[in-house]
């Protein structure tokens, strides 16, 4: 008579097993500008590289010829969903995001694995995997390698490799006075996040959550044959506040933020007057809430959703007037309903306005 199989243990639930998630993860803006400034490395110049550290751009760039050059970038993160293969999603969205934010092509990516080996099903680990590989398979891309470790948290994320035309490159720090700001997604999704971990998210709110980390950001690639598009970014980790004050702090210029004008995701404002927000957003202010004029009549659940955390955020544009409805149907033709003018750039000193 064979012995009584013991059970398998439940598997928990990812976001327990993690202490942030999503690129809510992040080290704080101020804290990381510390630490690299700490760097007792000199910086050699390298004349192909077009792009690197100076201005917190989101690619390194090095040119290979007349009309190539590669763009590389790395990201990775903290379960912000339970679901394996949501996570695994939203983390392969996120690293390409990067790619086409600096108007890039992605050629091919590489996995980064850390997962507490002993504590998660194996099952579901390779949900985690499979969801990463549907993102790349859906970019045109093949999944090319990779490197794994058994870590306490679990961690999940790409290496990016694309090309972009030098030509059409487009950098963070090229804005120029007089055009305006067109940002790609809805933002919220830290507070949704939040919103999930303490069992307040509506099944239609996650579903929203979803697809919105999950949605390529495939226009950059189209936004960089643009002339009239000056400067390129995607809203990440340090919030849409912080990634519009690189963009700033790169053309020293001023940037003004029309929050009327934002687009939110579902039942986020209401969950911010709530008090339903991530710890990065209190980290992302203190880091640059100085360089922030922020008007009085500005409630505060809008500045928690001006600092919210997004992973897998918007691309943020910089482009002249004329061009702004040329981008608009660029964004629409390709699935981005949200899409709408936010702001403009005017001269002044390197800061963000906010009305």
């Amino acid at each position: 008579m064979n012995a009584p199989t013991a059970p398998l243990p439940a598997s928990p639930r990812l976001t327990s097993l993690s202490h942030g998630g999503g690129c809510g993860c992040k080290i704080a803006p101020g804290v990381l500008a510390d630490l690299m400034s700490r760097s007792a490395v000199p910086k050699q110049f390298y004349a192909p590289l077009l792009v690197g550290t100076e201005t917190a751009d989101d690619a390194a760039v090095y040119q290979i010829n007349d009309t190539q050059a590669i763009v590389a970038t790395t990201d990775f993160f903290m379960p912000i969903v339970d679901d394996p293969y949501d996570f695994g999603r939203i983390a392969a969205t996120n690293a390409l995001s990067d790619i086409y934010a600096m108007g890039g092509t992605p050629l091919m990516a590489l996995a980064i694995v850390g997962m507490p080996i002993n504590v998660l099903p194996h099952d579901v680990i390779a949900k985690i995997l499979e969801g990463g590989e549907s993102v790349c398979r859906d970019a045109g891309i093949p999944l090319a390698g990779g490197h794994s470790i058994d870590s306490v948290e679990p961690i999940y994320g790409l290496v990016g490799i694309g090309i972009v035309n030098p030509a059409q490159l487009k950098r963070n720090r090229d804005a120029q006075a007089g055009d305006v700001l067109i940002l790609g997604k809805a933002i919220g999704v830290g507070i949704q996040s939040a919103a999930l971990k303490k069992g307040l998210l509506s099944d239609s709110d996650y579903a929203s959550m979803v697809r919105t980390t999950t949605q390529l950001n495939r226009p950059g690639a189209a936004l960089a044959q643009l002339a009239d598009v000056h400067a390129l970014t995607d809203v990440t980790g340090f919030g849409l506040l912080g990634h519009t004050l690189e963009l700033a702090r790169g053309a020293q210029l001023t940037a003004v933020i029309d929050s009327a004008a934002l687009p939110l995701l579902p039942g986020v404002l209401a969950l911010a007057q709530q008090g339903v927000v991530t710890g990065a957003s209190g980290r992302n202010w203190d880091s640059y809430g100085s360089h922030v004029a922020l008007d009085a009549q500005v409630p505060e659940a809008m500045r928690s959703l001006l600092t919210d955390p997004q992973t897998s955020g918007g691309l943020l544009v910089s482009c002249t007037p004329d061009a702004a409805g040329q981008v608009l149907d660029i964004f629409k033709s390709q699935g981005f309903a949200d899409a709408c003018v936010v702001g403009h750039m005017q001269a002044g000193e390197a800061q963000v306005v906010v009305s």
